[in-house]
């Protein structure tokens, strides 16, 4: 059975890359002539009864001729990216490219092509997802060809103006981005057409560089989130000075771990010992953003709308008066802490761009991690990937220690129906559905 998958992956990885090779070889007129070639060969089979291989053997040669005429390309480039730092999922951003021509002739009908590194995945993930869109088809079908689950990126080719010797002249690239994560770059194709104008000659220039792709993200409405101002142990420092701390109170002895900055370095000297300043007791509210990571690539779809409502509250959290802990599992158990000055938005979207599902570890993880964590915490928004007895004991975990909780569960579409209150059980009252496709109005109705 083994060889058997691994017969049809290389027999995806061969004809990924023919098609990859043929729609960046082929100019518009060179594919119909292919198209004409492979008619021709067809139906010029009979050559006592039709004068078609006579075409065939003129469209041959004349292809012939266009290849032979693309390997002689030999210029030499230099080329410089202006990449932005970040760009979202889904969104098309642009970049100039400056492109230098080293030859000592003038270069021109020039075309650029970024060159990605290969984004075909391992047998091991090939694998995976087949076996999953097979059972989600209930189907003996290999590949549904309506989709494009490695396909990482849509770029433009961008028009080079004419080079003058040792000149330079810049190319605007548009790419739109279809999937999070790092987006890398391995060089550049700069290409000219043969005299025929059928096929394209390449000339690759090595250029390295890599951008972030951002989370895709939903406008959310003014929502009242769960919970309220509590005292938070150790707040001054974790808040970088941002709050009611700021209140002087009194002076006392010097205790271990506390900050140098609060040192009274006057009393010091008249006391001959450590005194530092005690300043009010802060309080301000506290959310944790709780990521359902537990899915494997059946689920794909639904896992990627979860990371991209966590990035939609994570964008808003962090930029009111309050702290966010982001709660996920991943290869290890992970929190990270941004808003009032300890971090910024930029920073857990970055993170949130590279989280990855978790098929190899228990639900019971998260709930180890949130619940170690709650007693700092003012209120907790959790987003789930499915919903079943161990998410919904999870929730009424929360609600025994008095935490308000907004629960929020990516389905599919047509799956929200199926939703009473006997099956959402203790998160009632702030418990919210989102079917794929439906995601923007479904989060426009959250209060």
């Amino acid at each position: 059975m083994t060889f058997y998958w691994r017969t049809i992956y290389r027999s995806y990885r061969i004809v990924s890359w023919l098609q990859y090779w043929t729609l960046r070889r082929y100019t518009t007129a060179g594919k119909g002539v292919v198209v004409g070639l492979l008619f021709t060969a067809l139906f010029g089979m009979d050559i006592e009864n039709t004068v078609g291989y006579q075409a065939f053997v003129a469209l041959f040669f004349v292809l012939t001729a266009s290849f032979i005429g693309s390997r002689i390309f030999r210029a030499q480039f230099s080329v410089e990216r202006a990449l932005p730092r970040f760009a979202t999922a889904g969104l098309a951003f642009h970049y100039q490219v400056a492109v230098r021509n080293l030859n000592r002739t003038q270069q021109n009908n020039l075309a650029l092509l970024e060159d990605l590194e290969d984004p075909r995945p391992s047998f091991a993930e090939w694998r995976s997802f087949i076996r999953a869109e097979n059972r989600k088809a209930k189907s003996l079908r290999i590949m549904r060809p309506a989709k494009r689950p490695f396909t990482i990126a849509t770029i433009k080719e961008a028009v080079v103006p004419s080079l003058q010797p040792e000149g330079t002249a810049e190319a605007r690239v548009e790419i739109i981005p279809l999937r999070r994560g790092v987006l890398r770059f391995s060089g550049v194709t700069l290409t000219r057409p043969d005299p025929l104008g059928l096929m394209r000659a390449f000339t690759r220039v090595s250029a390295p560089q890599h951008v972030l792709i951002l989370p895709k993200r939903y406008p959310l409405p003014p929502i009242a989130l769960p919970g309220a101002m509590e005292y938070q142990v150790g707040g001054v420092a974790l808040a970088s000075s941002v709050g009611r701390s700021d209140e002087f109170v009194a002076l006392r002895d010097y205790r271990r771990g506390d900050p140098l900055r609060h040192i009274h370095w006057r009393s010091w000297a008249k006391t001959g010992k450590p005194i530092v300043k005690e300043f009010e007791d802060e309080f301000f509210v506290r959310h944790a953003l709780v990521l359902d990571t537990f899915t494997d690539y059946s689920n794909i779809e639904i896992f990627e709308e979860a990371v991209s409502v966590a990035a939609s509250f994570a964008n808003t959290i962090v930029t009111q008066e309050s702290l966010l802990d982001l709660l996920f599992v991943g290869e290890q158990a992970y929190c990270f802490t941004a808003g009032r000055g300890v971090g910024h938005a930029d920073q857990m979207l970055e993170i949130l761009a590279s989280v990855r599902p978790c098929d190899d570890k228990p639900f019971a993880n998260l709930e180890h991690l949130v619940l170690d964590q709650v007693s700092a915490v003012s209120g907790c928004v959790c987003v789930f990937v499915s919903w079943d007895d161990a998410r919904r004991n999870f929730v009424k975990k929360l609600k025994a220690l008095n935490l308000p909780v907004m629960v929020l569960v990516v389905v599919e579409p047509g799956q929200g129906k199926s939703f009473d209150a006997k099956t959402i059980g203790e998160a009632a009252g702030n418990f919210h559905v989102l079917e794929l496709g439906k995601i923007e109005p479904g989060l426009a109705e959250l209060r």
